[in-house]
Formats: structure tokens, C-alpha cells, sequence
């Protein structure tokens, strides 16, 4: 649902509770004084009794946001603006208090500029289109409601008759002049445009898809349950650009707003770009103004193009206005005149239109004028000295595929074939090329409905259907064959495109000038006899320019193809038609012929589909051997020997077993995630490693793959989804995957401010990684109150801990790098276990940490000052871990460290101090201590200075040159039965025997970095 259509939804019975808690009850006596009270002394939120502050307003404009998207349908606007928007509203309701006017000027001044005077006074940057039409449109909801309760006001009333009292004689002589000025609209006017508007919403309230012939497929919906917002863009100069510098910059607008800061308009757009759906819209839609819709391959068949009084009826309304209506309507400047396809003009007629239009808009001015072409259909700025803006329709983003996606299927009542399309449609990337306007979009969906939830088996099928259509069925169902002239069929069209195709491709383009395609057109029009007939190599290259769908011009002089996929598929073609498989084969290690080579198996017949696949299997390359795999998938017809030597080539590749051989397979491209098994079938290693291919390609077809694994119990897989959320779009990933992955064990990482606005939707989870600079009232509430571990770094807005009381249950903390906490007190009156002090000031500056004594674990990674750990550590607290790094033990070595009885793991990392004797002899006496970890900088060359008999799980992580450090060592520990020795890669000149050998009496265990 359009934001403008959604904020009509907001019912009086929400509205006007709210209003009335920002405006005053009571007002100042009879109000017939000469000092009227302005505004600011009728808000709530101003003066000496305020009963509303700027918090509580905000809260109102959070509930109006809320109560504004809960009905069914298509959100307005993306889920992670709702914040921003909600504080913008907050603002414009707030200005309200700046404004110098009393009560009967605002009513006087109307609502809706009353809503702009609020948008000036407060603006809103940064929010999308979407965003920020809604928000305008809630505004002017929220003023009529504003002015409505004005209107109530006792004082209100009285002013309003004195005011009458004192205009009446000058209103009745205004009101004789204006009739005098004003042509007569009478009832008969009125009624009339009553019924038109009635026909014009019966007529256009629906969305033809032209060129299909599917049974069972719907080629007709319902335009306010599908029409989707699209995209246009504007060449704006200097002025546009607030005054910087600079030359004409490209700006996106809403294509509904075209109009905006312009009367006239030319709106280009691509073959089924969405142009007559607009005009659609802006017919059923449009307020205040008289939509006319004249879609020219109509009005040119006439001997004559119309007059106004003929808009009507060269339009096929069976409804005749009164007389004279028409001229009345655009004299008075309230006309909104729509001229749709001048592309669907033969070009010698298009001066003749174009001198209509400019004689209709010369003699009517104060309306509004909307004409629209494809883009070649005349030079740029061909109106713009008529004070013509030009806006070109955008492709569709991916969200706006998804989003018309989803309206098509709810329109079919088709949802069961919904989820799967969109996947496909992530997982393919040559699919997804060709959904880039409501028509090809729509030829896709009807496709993958008709059959029953598949897209035809290979894409060559695909692709042949989308060029019948876009390149004959189109044309021949709307009447427009044989424009200009000039009727060819698909297969002579297709004929010259792939001449053109193949050459941009064998030059590693996509683009061409203008003479290099005339050249290849006059070479191929021998060969095309049907087409050499109709007219010469600038001829046919104009008619494929402006009706093809296909070839297009992108700037003046030059010629590419609308769509990649299309190049590669007719390239493709003509490759394997004129027999260069050795050039094909030649170029397969090259990524930019990817899809070249698998069309050209598609192609081929099957002696030439063998010597392919043979060709590209002798390359011998991982990734030429997939590309021959991946070929299969579109082959109709293999040899089976071929067949099977591929399959058994891919075989060790697919599935990967390895982190190392998913790396491998990532560097082969983003075509191998439409190879990746699973999960059935498949070991945990296994679907680890296919899930870590996916996630390092972060390619959006990644998603459909990752979606596979979220129920997936394996540890490392669930770790993995989790991991790679920063590579995907915060809120669909939280949407699609996290929201499904069990949590058991699982922290989640969260970065961004996206992520942080996605945490507050999805379900609690109780682990939780902070990083960044978010405020606290941007996290603390979507975080579960049973959370149970918290890590925040580097987060300067961390200040008073006691925040974190609303966390009764937390019992792991970890504050890393947050430079404005200065007091750790208030945690001692929390339930942690475990505490991490990472880089904060610097103790005594910090206070506080000796009173957290309910601590059994303790991490400080940064110096103790003094001369023992027992002056600042929390002495008392059943520490049974100690982590020390980072100059922790500097100045205090481990003097201190028996004032921790209870301490049976000590972990000294490399960036801790070196150790002395008596820091040896603290480690042996101490009376509990059985666990030691070190840092490869803390094993003494020689060997601790005394016996450790005490230790029986010892680790020792080894930097180059310390290697040699762990003979001398293991004398040391006489009864450790559990030795873990962790190396650089490749570090350890030993064997692992030799090791284990060291410690006989021990279970030893070597782990390389990087294995």
C-alpha cells in the first residue's frame, strides 16, 4: 500500500486522543482582544505548566508511527527507518510551539500548508523517498486533526464571528468580483466529474502483463493491491545541489512525485519500465486536479489530434460532459494531462504531437502536462526549451522486486510459489539480471506460477521466452506491429542482435558507438533478406533502438543491450553458430566469459557440446572444472562418458570438507552456490564447509544457501550463520536466518547501527556482542532481561553501569575499550560470574573493581598499579580463573596472588610481564592452582626457576623461536597429565611424537595456527 493511502488509515479514533494531549483545554478568556494567544501558548509542551515535555511527545509520535503501519500489507517504508521517522515526526509536533500565528490563522492557512510550514521548520534528511512521503503525509493527518480541534475552542468561535462581523461587507464585494472573474460551475459540473472519476478509478484500477500465453496465469490484477512505488531519476544542476560547485549530478525521485517544483514533464522509460502503469496510478490517485489519460496510439489514428472537448471521447469514455467543461477545467488551471507512448508514434508524426501538445500547453497554462517515450524515441532535452523537466524511469532495486514479487503472487493467490521464487531469484544472478521493470518481472512470476513452482529447467528456455515476448508478443497484443513501416519477427530480430552481441563480446565490452553497429548491421542484412527489405542498416538500427526492448541507447552516439544476460545469450549464439569453439575455450579461465561458455553448451548441439565440455575439462583448472559442471545444468543432451568424467571431476570438489577447501571453492565465482548440496546428506565438516563457501562469496544468491542450514544443531554451522550476518543486509539476514538458528552456545555479534535496529525485531537472544558506538537507549531495550552474557567495545557512550541493573540475570560481562566508564561499584550489586576489564582508564581512575567480590572468574588486560594485584583485584571474591594481560603484572609481577585460596587457573598472556623467581615461587606455593596457560614470550629459555608439581593441565601458546623453550619446561611439571602446545603454522621443527615424548607421563596435544 502507497504511504499517502496508508496514512489515511490513521481513523479518527486514534488521531484525535493523541492531538489533544498536545494542545491546551482551557482557553484565554473571550479571545476579542488585539493580541490574540499565538500557538506557543497553546501547546502542552510550552509555558509555565507544561504538562508534556519533548520525551513525551516523542512517545505520542511513536505511537502514531505504530498505529499508522500495523494494517495488512506492504510496510511503507524499510522496518529499520521506523526510529528515524518516529523522531522526525516528534520534531515537526514540536515546532508547532515556534510558530507565530494564533489558532484562526493556522485554521485560515488550511491543513496542508500548515503540514509543509511544520516540514520547513523541522526537515527531515536522510530518510528515503518512502520514509519521508510517509512522514509528510502522517503530518498532514496529525494538522487536520490540529486544526479540527481549534475550531472547537470556545474562543475560537467567538473570534471567528467578530472576524465575520467585521469582513462581511468587504467579503461580499470580493465575492462579486469573483464572479465576475470566475466561469460558472454549476451542479451539472460537479456531477459529471463524479462519475468520471468513478470510470477512471473502474477503468485503470488494474495491470494488464502483455505477452504472455500461459494458461492458468493471471494477466489481470487489481492496480491498488499492486502497484509498487518506482524510482525515476533527474539530471539536476548546480542549484540542486544546494549551491556547491559542481556540474549536473543524477538525483533519484519517487516516480509519483514527478511533478515536484514542475508543471511539465517528459518521463522516459524502457520497454515495460512501468510508464502507462504510473499514468495508471496518478489517474485513480490524483486530488484537486482533472486527470486526462491520452495514450497516443489511440489519439494518432484520428485525421487530426484532439481538441480538450474531445479528450473524452478520443479516449473511449462512454460519459459526455456538459458543454464547454473541458475548456472550464484547464482554463481554471486544474487539469493533469497524461500523453502516453510517443514512442508508439511513427516519427514522422511525433513534430505534429509535439506541436499539439506545446499549443495546448501554451493556451491552458496553470496545468499540469505528462508526456512519455521510451528513451530513444526523441533526442534529450527535445522539449526542454518549453520548460519541460525530463526524468528517466529507474530500474527495479532488488527490495522492489522482492516487494512487487510479493504483491503479483498475493494478487494470483499464488503464495505457496512466493518464497521460492525470491530465492531463486537471489541464488541466480543471470535471473535477477533480468527483473529489473514491472514486465519482466512479471513475465518471471507468471512463468514460475504456470509451472506450478519451477522456472523452465534451463535458462536458454528462459531467455528464449523472455525475447518472444519483449521482442514480438508485446508489440502484436497492444497493435503496435509494423510501426514505421517495419514488422520483423523474433528470429530475424534475434539474427542482427547477436551480431551485435558477439562482437561487444569478443571485445570485452558492453557498449559500442553508433558507427561500429551500423557497420555490423549493413554486413548482416544480406543474410536477413525480410529485414534488408523494410529498410537500410540506420533504419533497422532505429526501429531495434525504439521498439526492440532489447537494444538501447544510453547516451547519444552509443548502443549497448539492456540487459547483460540478453549479451551473453545471443553472443553465445552466434559463437556457436559460426563454429569458434576454440575462441570460446580459449577465454574460459576468463571470468568475464562465464556465462558466455554455459550458454554456448546450452546452444550447441551435442557433438559440439562434447568438444566443449572435453576442452574445458583439459584445462585442469578447480574452477574451469566447475564452470563444466555448472555448463551441465543447461545442456539438453550430454554424452554419457562426458557426463560422467565431469561429475567425477566435480566430485572432489563439491561438497568442500575443509575450512581451507571452502575457501578454494569461494574463489571459483558466485555460479558454484547453485552447485552446493545439502543439508541432507551431508556431515557436519561438511556442511560447515559449505555454509563457510557461501558466507565468503556474500553474494545475495548466498542467502537462499545459508537459509537451508538455520535449523542445522551443529555448533560450528550455527556459528558460522552467525558470523557472516555483517556480509547481508542486516534486517532481512536477521529476518531470513537468525531468527531461525538455535542459540544454544551462540553469541551473537552485532556491529552496525542496521543490526542494532534489527536486534530490537528479532527474537531475544540471551548471549550478546556489542560493538560500536550506540547510544544505550538504542540497544538496552531489545535486549532480553534473562540475557546472561554481555560483551561492549569500543563504546565511549558507556558511562554509568548502573544501566545495566535492568539485566538481573547477566552473569558475564566484558567491557572492552569504553574509555567513559570510570566506575565499576555498581556491579556489585549484580549476579556476575565472570568479569572483563579491557582497556579502560587506567586503575586508580577506575574504582570500584575491588568491591565486585561475587566474581568466580576475572579478566584484566591492562596494568595494575602498585606493587601486589591484591590492592585492586577484588580480594574476597571465589576467583577460580585469573586472565592477566596487556602490562597487567608490570609493576605488581604476582605478588598477591594468594589472597586468591580459591584460584585453580591462571592464564598469563604473551603482553604480560616476564616472569622472575618470585613469581615462580608464588605459582608453586600457591595451594589451589592446578591449570597454567602461557604466552609464548613468558616460557622461560631455561625453564622455570623452580618445580611446578602443583600444575596438571598445563598450555604453553609458542611464538617463532620459543620452540626449542618446551624441553626445558617439562621437567618442571612432573604431573601434568594434560599438555596442549600451540604453535605458529608451521612453526613446530618437530614432530608430534617428539613432543609427546617430552611429556611421558601426559596426554599431549599439538595444534598448529591456520590448520
Amino acid at each position: 500500500m502507497d504511504p499517502a493511502v496508508l496514512g489515511t488509515r490513521l481513523a479518527s479514533s486514534v488521531l484525535s486522543p493523541l492531538v489533544k494531549q498536545l494542545l491546551t483545554r482551557d482557553g484565554p478568556g473571550a479571545g476579542l482582544v488585539d493580541k490574540p494567544v499565538r500557538l506557543s501558548g497553546l501547546v502542552t509542551f510550552r509555558g509555565e505548566k507544561r504538562t508534556l515535555g519533548e520525551k513525551e511527545v516523542g512517545h505520542l509520535a511513536a505511537r502514531l508511527v505504530r498505529e499508522a503501519v500495523q494494517p495488512p500489507g506492504e510496510p511503507p517504508f524499510p522496518a529499520d527507518e521506523q526510529e528515524a521517522v518516529t523522531g522526525a515526526l516528534a520534531r515537526r509536533l514540536l515546532a508547532l510551539g515556534d510558530l507565530d500565528m494564533d489558532d484562526l490563522q493556522a485554521v485560515r492557512l488550511g491543513h496542508r500548508q500548515l503540514a509543509r510550514t511544520l516540514r520547513d521548520s523541522a526537515p527531515a534528511p536522510g530518510l528515503t523517498a518512502d520514509a519521508a512521503y510517509f512522514l509528510d503525509s502522517v503530518t498532514e493527518w496529525a494538522c487536520l486533526h490540529i486544526l479540527h480541534f481549534f475550531t472547537q475552542r470556545s474562543t475560537f468561535v467567538a473570534r471567528t464571528l467578530v472576524e465575520q462581523s467585521r469582513a462581511q461587507s468587504e467579503l461580499i464585494a470580493k465575492v462579486d468580483a469573483l464572479i465576475t472573474r470566475t466561469p460558472p460551475r454549476d451542479a451539472q459540473d460537479t456531477a459529471f466529474e463524479a462519475r468520471y472519476r468513478a470510470h477512471l478509478a473502474e477503468r485503470h484500477n488494474r495491470v494488464t502483463i502483455f505477452g504472455l500465453d500461459l494458461r492458468d496465469s493471471p494477466d489481470v490484477w487489481p492496480l491498488d493491491a499492486a502497484y509498487l512505488s518506482l524510482e525515476a531519476t533527474r539530471e539536476a544542476g548546480p542549484e540542486d545541489a544546494h549551491g556547491e560547485p559542481q556540474g549536473a549530478t543524477t538525483v533519484q525521485v519517487r516516480a509519483e512525485d514527478a511533478f515536484d517544483g514542475h508543471d511539465r514533464v517528459l518521463l522516459r522509460g524502457e520497454a515495460g519500465s512501468g510508464k502507462t502503469t504510473l499514468i495508471q496510478w496518478l489517474a485513480i490517485t490524483t486530488t484537486g486536479r482533472i486527470p486526462y489519460v491520452l495514450p497516443l496510439r489511440t489519439l494518432i489514428r484520428a485525421a487530426g489530434l484532439p481538441a480538450p472537448a474531445a479528450f473524452l471521447a478520443s479516449a473511449d469514455c462512454p460519459h459526455t460532459p456538459p458543454e464547454g467543461w473541458a475548456e472550464r477545467v484547464l482554463t481554471a488551471g486544474r487539469g493533469l494531462v497524461m500523453v502516453d507512448g510517443l514512442d508508439e508514434v511513427p516519427s514522422a508524426e511525433r513534430p505534429r504531437v509535439r506541436d499539439w501538445l506545446l499549443g495546448l500547453v501554451r493556451a491552458f497554462p496553470g496545468n499540469r502536462w505528462l508526456l512519455t517515450a521510451r528513451p530513444t524515441a526523441v533526442r534529450s532535452a527535445w522539449l526542454a526549451g518549453d520548460g519541460f523537466a525530463e526524468l528517466s524511469l529507474a530500474p527495479m532495486g532488488r527490495r522492489t522486486v522482492d516487494a512487487f514479487v510479493r504483491r503479483w503472487h498475493a494478487a494470483a493467490d499464488a503464495a505457496e510459489h512466493e518464497e521460492p521464487l525470491l530465492d531463486a531469484l537471489r541464488a541466480k544472478p543471470d535471473l535477477s539480471l533480468l527483473a529489473t521493470n514491472p514486465l519482466m518481472c512479471g513475465m518471471i512470476c507468471a512463468l514460475h506460477r504456470a509451472r506450478r513452482g519451477y522456472l523452465p529447467p534451463r535458462r536458454k528456455a528462459l531467455y528464449d521466452a523472455a525475447l518472444q515476448m519483449i521482442l514480438t508478443d508485446r508489440d502484436r497484443q497492444r497493435g503496435m506491429g509494423g510501426l514505421d513501416g517495419i514488422e520483423l519477427d523474433t528470429e530475424d530480430q534475434t539474427e542482427l542482435l547477436q551480431r551485435l552481441a558477439y562482437a561487444l563480446v569478443l571485445a570485452g565490452r558492453t557498449e559500442m558507438d553508433e558507427a561500429t553497429a551500423l557497420t555490423l548491421l549493413e554486413r548482416a542484412l544480406p543474410s536477413v533478406p525480410d529485414a534488408a527489405r523494410q529498410g537500410d542498416a540506420p533504419t533497422i538500427l532505429r526501429h531495434l533502438l525504439l521498439r526492440s526492448g532489447v537494444l538501447r541507447s544510453p547516451a547519444p552516439q552509443v548502443v549497448d543491450f539492456a540487459h547483460r544476460t540478453f549479451l551473453d545469450h545471443l553472443g553465445a549464439r552466434y559463437a556457436v553458430e559460426e563454429g569458434h569453439l576454440d575462441v570460446l575455450l580459449g577465454h574460459a579461465g576468463d571470468t568475464q566469459w562465464e556465462d558466455v561458455v554455459r550458454m554456448a553448451v546450452a546452444h550447441a548441439r551435442t557433438r559440439e557440446r562434447t568438444t566443449l565440455l572435453r576442452g574445458l575439462l583439459a584445462v585442469d583448472s578447480p574452477r574451469v572444472t566447475l564452470l563444466a559442471l555448472a555448463s551441465l545444468q543447461d545442456a539438453s543432451s550430454v554424452e554419457q562418458e562426458v557426463f560422467e568424467e565431469v561429475r567425477e571431476r566435480a566430485a572432489a570438489l563439491i561438497p568442500p570438507r575443509t575450512p581451507q577447501e571452502a575457501e578454494q571453492l569461494a574463489q571459483a565465482g558466485p555460479f558454484v552456490l547453485e552447485l552446493l548440496p545439502g543439508p541432507e546428506g551431508l556431515t557436519d565438516q561438511e556442511a560447515h564447509a559449505v555454509v563457510t563457501t557461501a558466507s565468503r562469496l556474500g553474494h545475495e544468491g548466498s542467502l537462499p544457501v545459508l537459509k537451508r542450514f538455520r535449523s542445522h544443531t551443529s555448533l560450528d554451522v550455527r556459528r558460522q550463520l552467525v558470523g557472516t550476518w555483517r556480509r547481508f543486509d542486516a534486517q532481512e539476514y536477521a529476518d531470513e536466518v537468525l531468527a531461525h538458528v538455535g542459540r544454544e552456545g551462540l553469541d551473537l555479534t552485532v556491529t552496525s547501527a542496521e543490526q542494532v535496529r534489527a536486534l530490537w525485531t528479532m527474537p531475544s537472544w540471551r548471549r550478546i556482542d556489542l560493538s560500536g558506538e550506540h547510544p544505550l537507549d538504542a540497544f538496552m531495550g531489545a535486549l532480553d532481561p534473562g540475557a546472561q552474557n554481555l560483551t561492549l567495545r569500543g563504546n565511549p557512550h558507556i558511562r554509568d553501569l548502573r544501566a545495566l541493573h535492568a539485566l538481573p540475570s547477566l552473569g558475564f560481562l566484558s567491557l572492552m575499550h569504553c574509555p567513559q566508564v570510570r566506575d565499576l561499584a555498581p556491579l556489585a550489586e549484580m549476579r556476575l560470574r565472570h568479569l572483563s576489564v579491557i582497556d579502560l582508564p587506567a586503575l586508580p581512575t577506575l574504582t570500584g573493581l575491588s568491591r565486585v567480590t561475587g566474581l568466580t572468574s576475572l579478566s584484566v588486560i591492562q596494568p595494575v598499579p602498585g606493587d601486589s594485584l591484591a590492592a585492586y583485584l577484588p580480594v574476597g571474591a571465589p576467583l577460580d580463573q585469573l586472565i592477566l594481560g596487556q602490562g597487567a603484572t608490570e609493576t605488581t609481577g604476582l605478588t598477591g596472588l594468594d589472597a586468591f585460596p580459591e584460584l585453580t587457573w591462571l592464564n598469563l598472556s604473551s603482553d604480560a610481564a616476564v616472569l622472575g623467581p618470585r613469581d615462580w615461587d608464588q605459582l608453586a606455593r600457591h595451594p589451589a592452582l592446578t591449570r597454567l596457560s602461557l604466552g609464548g614470550r613468558l616460557v622461560p629459555p631455561h625453564g622455570p626457576t623452580t618445580a611446578l608439581p602443583g600444575i596438571r593441565v598445563l598450555t604453553l601458546h609458542l611464538e617463532a623461536g620459543t620452540e626449542e623453550h618446551v624441553s626445558r619446561f617439562a621437567p618442571a611439571v612432573p604431573d601434568a597429565h594434560d599438555v596442549r602446545l600451540y604453535f605458529a603454522e608451521d612453526a613446530a621443527p618437530a614432530s608430534d611424537d617428539v613432543y609427546a615424548g617430552l611429556f611421558p607421563q601426559a596426554d599431549v596435544t599439538v595444534h598448529r595456527w591456520g590448520r
